[in-house]
């Protein structure tokens, strides 16, 4: 895989260089609330640029259905992409089109440009090889190279993200190259105790990446939505809480699996509950009550890991030396249901192992709580991808730009 250091001594000037970027961030209308991933990438677009490149950035945002949708407009990023850059971006009002032609025609050396949501062109998405490979040939015609460099996107084949490397010289970007080393030192020569702590809404989302796990972690501790499925299959009453019935044989499975082969399987001793969702929009007081995890009353549902399980999650994390994070411990975004999340991210925080957040919402939950960034080992841009990898799979985006 070519390095972005290696495409850069070759030489950039003047040449038109495609970088695959992932500026999908959450907004609030027109307004970004996690500029993260735009953070993560101008690096690369910035030393590219400062090379004399004529910088062409693409990205996906949201999940438009093949055609142009305002809500997901890129205008938003690439304004802000700017501001970092401390440069004016152009902006093309359309992927392939006129518009695109046009900003990128019109680049001098060292400009930048970022063209509309590629997700606006069915192509981008489609599973027919041949739709995907004619808007990957009109992409092409773009650039005179290609940098891959969205990691959030890797695990996707998508036109812009298998298709296009195999048209046009490609490079890895120093953010897939900086996930990738960081992901390695999760699956080779792990320092001890590996633990791994997982949570968010749906169990059927990490099943993969807990069997691969298995036999590589010391410990995982369960948190999130997902919680209430393994107590339900350790035989426990849920309440009112999320449940997918349908997993519960798989987790018995793997805790059988777990207590077989000496990984300790950790799950909450108490948790939060209420009669209903909260409100996430006025945020007002949810009044949530603690029980125990074993004993959830009917017609209540679980929403955050209890104090008593923060502390003992923070206990389980403190001699680790490597600890890899992904999913919220619970209804983060509601101030009532914070709290859980806040005390598995402050164990990484003090720990002195090497803590990797796994991208999505454990990442965003980092931010929006008012973490230093620079306290953990690395915040991934890429939460999808970065199960993927860990699960051993093929990421197609990875491998589009092996030579």
């Amino acid at each position: 895989m070519k390095t972005i250091d290696e495409l850069l001594a070759e030489g950039v000037g003047g040449k038109r260089v495609f970088v695959r970027a992932d500026l999908n961030v959450p907004l609030d209308g027109t307004t970004i609330t996690d500029d993260g991933r735009i953070r993560a990438v101008e690096p690369t677009v910035a030393r590219l640029a400062g090379a004399g490149a004529r910088v062409v950035v693409a990205s996906h945002l949201g999940r438009p259905k093949g055609a142009p949708d305002p809500a997901f407009s890129l205008a938003p990023a690439a304004a802000r992409l700017g501001e970092l850059l401390r440069a004016d971006v152009a902006f093309a009002t359309d992927t392939v089109g006129d518009s695109a032609t046009s900003v990128v025609a019109g680049l001098a050396d060292g400009q930048v440009a970022v063209i509309e949501n590629l997700r606006f062109n069915a192509g981008e998405t489609s599973k027919d090889d041949a739709e995907r490979g004619a808007f990957a040939d009109r992409l092409a015609e773009l650039a005179d190279v290609y940098v891959g460099d969205g990691f959030g996107a890797v695990h996707r084949k998508h036109a812009s993200v298998f298709d296009l490397p195999a048209r046009l010289p490609h490079a890895a970007g120093g953010l897939i190259a900086t996930e990738v080393g960081v992901l390695k030192k999760l699956t080779d020569d792990v320092r001890r105790p590996y633990a791994v702590v997982l949570g968010g809404a749906k169990v059927s989302d990490k099943l993969g990446v807990i069997d691969h796990l298995l036999g590589k972690a010391d410990r995982i501790l369960i948190g999130g939505g997902m919680v209430y499925t393994f107590l339900k299959a350790q035989g426990h009453e849920i309440g009112s809480s999320l449940l997918q019935e349908d997993q519960i044989p798989a987790v018995q499975e793997y805790l059988k699996r777990a207590t077989e082969i000496g990984v300790e399987f950790v799950l909450p001793v108490d948790v939060l509950v209420a009669a209903e969702f909260p409100d996430l929009r006025t945020k007002a007081p949810a009044h949530p009550t603690t029980v125990a995890a074993n004993a959830i009353p009917a017609g209540q549902m679980g929403l955050d890991i209890g104090p008593e399980t923060g502390r003992l999650y923070a206990a389980k994390l403190a001699d680790a030396e490597t600890v890899f994070w992904n999913g919220p411990m619970g209804v983060f975004e509601h101030p009532d249901y914070a709290e859980g999340t806040k005390a598995v991210a402050q164990a990484l925080v003090d720990s002195s192992g090497f803590s990797v957040v796994g991208g999505g919402d454990s990442a965003a939950a980092v931010r929006i709580l008012g973490f230093d960034e620079k306290a953990f080992g690395h915040i991934s841009t890429g939460g999808g991808a970065s199960l993927e990898y860990l699960e051993g799979k093929t990421l197609p985006g990875l491998a589009a730009l092996e030579d």
